[in-house]
C-alpha cells in the first residue's frame, strides 16, 4: 500500500503511453527504470519525486481508478470519459495525443447505398454501448448494442450485426476488412484527469500539477 500522502497517476498501457510519457517527464515526473523495462512485470512505480508514484494500467480502467481515488491523477481517452462519464473525474487539460475518432463503420457493400438518415433501428458490436446509444438516440434511432472488447471488425462478415462503433486513426484496419467509415461520433484525444474530491482537499498540490502540465503543453507548441 503506498503511504497515504502519497500522489497516485495512473498511465494508461498500449500505444497512447509512448505519447504520455514526454509529457510527464516535461511536466518533471521522471519514472524509475523498472517503468520502461520491457522485462518487469510492475504495475506501482516509484518517481524522481518520493511523493508520487505510478501504476500502469489498462486505458479503460484509468478514468475508473481517478473517480474511486485509488488515483488522483490519470491520463484518459476523451472516449473512456465519454463511454462512463463519471462526476468524480475532472478532464482539465487536452494532451492532444492518441488523437483518432469514434466512428460507425459497416460493410463496403452496404455502404455504397445505404443513408444512415434513414435508420430506425441499428444493432451495433461496440466497445462503447453507452455513447452509441446516447449518438444514436439523439437523432430517435434505437440501438441493440453488442458489447465487444476486441475484434470488432469481424462481427459484420460473421452475422453477429451489419455495423460496428469503433476507434479508428488511419482506416487501415477498417479496409483491410472489407468496411468503410459511414458516420464520425468524436474527435478523440487523450486528457489530463484529475479526482474532484482530491482537488478540492489538495488544491494547491494538484492544481500545482496541473499548471505544469498546462505550461510544459504551452512550451512545446511555442
Amino acid at each position: 500500500m503506498p503511504p497515504e500522502d502519497s500522489l497516485i497517476v495512473a498511465l494508461p498501457k498500449g500505444r497512447i503511453l509512448d505519447e504520455a510519457l514526454p509529457l510527464l517527464r516535461a511536466a518533471g515526473i521522471e519514472p524509475e527504470p523498472a517503468f520502461t523495462d520491457p522485462r518487469s512485470r510492475q504495475l506501482m512505480f516509484a518517481t524522481n519525486h518520493p511523493g508520487i508514484q505510478i501504476v500502469r494500467v489498462r486505458s479503460f480502467d484509468v478514468a475508473t481508478f481517478v473517480a474511486f481515488g485509488a488515483a488522483q491523477i490519470g491520463i484518459a481517452g476523451q472516449d473512456v470519459l465519454m463511454e462512463f462519464d463519471y462526476r468524480e473525474v475532472y478532464s482539465p487539460v487536452d494532451l492532444g495525443i492518441g488523437r483518432c475518432r469514434l466512428v460507425v463503420a459497416e460493410p463496403a457493400e452496404l455502404g455504397a447505398h445505404d443513408d444512415p438518415r434513414r435508420w430506425s433501428h441499428v444493432r451495433v458490436a461496440t466497445k462503447y454501448p453507452e455513447v452509441t446509444r446516447r449518438h444514436f438516440a439523439a437523432r430517435g434511432v434505437q440501438a441493440e448494442c453488442i458489447k465487444l472488447n476486441g475484434a470488432m471488425e469481424l462481427a459484420p462478415g460473421l452475422g453477429l450485426c451489419r455495423r460496428i462503433v469503433d476507434l479508428v486513426s488511419t482506416g487501415a484496419t477498417l479496409k483491410a476488412n472489407g468496411l468503410v467509415e459511414v458516420e464520425q461520433i468524436a474527435e478523440i484525444t487523450s486528457r489530463l484527469i484529475v479526482n474532484r474530491t482530491a482537488l478540492k482537499t489538495q488544491p494547491m498540490r494538484i492544481g500545482g500539477w496541473i499548471e505544469r502540465f498546462r505550461t510544459s503543453l504551452d512550451a512545446a507548441a511555442a
